[in-house]
């Protein structure tokens, strides 16, 4: 079924941070693709905000997985012809206790390759459709912890945990983000990080003490962003983060 409406992808999107996301978007009067890589988890979610009367599809989608990440830009390419947000919010982190001498090297490149090779993954696959749309937005979902300047910083709750692969691997999205950005603001496209605060998710164990309506608002206001807005900037819900 072609549309009007304007198109979002949200990542990671059936549960925490990226189903508020979908949700807030679709209140925003746009079509959202929810992805997943669990079909049953998705479309259970799925089911939840058809329920409250929005317009959202669900998308098979493993951002680890580059066969699949084509095929899931070929599924949404067949349906629509442009795609004017999206929000790489999937994310990994294995756990919060191991000391950085002791983290395991498959460890490191598991969460690697969700966190980090994940969202390069998904731009480029679906940078067609983002160049169609002629002002798309892309958001990626960063830290807190993917702040050298707070990781550093004694006064900041940030600095209290020492994750050596969450961590690095949010500083180095939030490079990738500046890279994007660099390529793609001649052609309207604006490209910002966001880390949503310590938001209650199954990622920390429900240890957070924001929601994750609190937490995906950042993201929303970023993907709706005018053409007068930022491009290339790390946000969170008090405004710009130092990177």
């Amino acid at each position: 079924m072609m549309t009007n409406k304007r198109q979002a992808l949200v990542t990671g999107a059936n549960k925490g941070i990226g189903f508020a996301i979908s949700r807030g978007l679709a209140q925003a009067g746009m079509s959202v693709w929810m992805g997943a890589r669990d079909r049953a988890r998705g479309e259970a979610a799925l089911q939840k905000l058809r329920d409250e009367g929005l317009d959202v599809r669900f998308l098979d989608i493993d951002v680890a997985d580059d066969i699949g990440v084509h095929r899931a830009a070929e599924t949404v390419g067949s349906e629509i012809d442009a795609l004017h947000v999206l929000v790489n919010n999937a994310g990994m982190l294995v756990d919060v206790t191991t000391p950085p001498s002791k983290v395991r090297m498959e460890d490191v490149k598991a969460t690697y390759e969700v966190n980090l090779f994940g969202p390069i993954r998904v731009t480029q696959a679906f940078i067609p459709l983002l160049k169609a749309a002629e002002d798309a937005r892309i958001v990626m979902m960063s830290s807190g912890v993917g702040s050298l300047t707070l990781i550093t910083d004694p006064t900041s709750i940030f600095s209290t945990v020492n994750l050596l692969d969450y961590s690095s691997s949010k500083v180095a999205l939030n490079a990738v983000t500046v890279s994007f950005a660099k390529e793609l603001e001649p052609l309207g496209i604006k490209v910002n990080a966001v880390e949503p605060g310590h938001v209650q998710t199954d990622l920390n164990d429900n240890t957070g003490f924001l929601t994750p309506e609190e937490g995906a608002a950042t993201a929303i206001r970023m993907a709706l962003i005018g053409k007068d807005g930022p491009s290339g900037g790390f946000f969170g819900s008090h405004g710009r983060q130092p990177w």
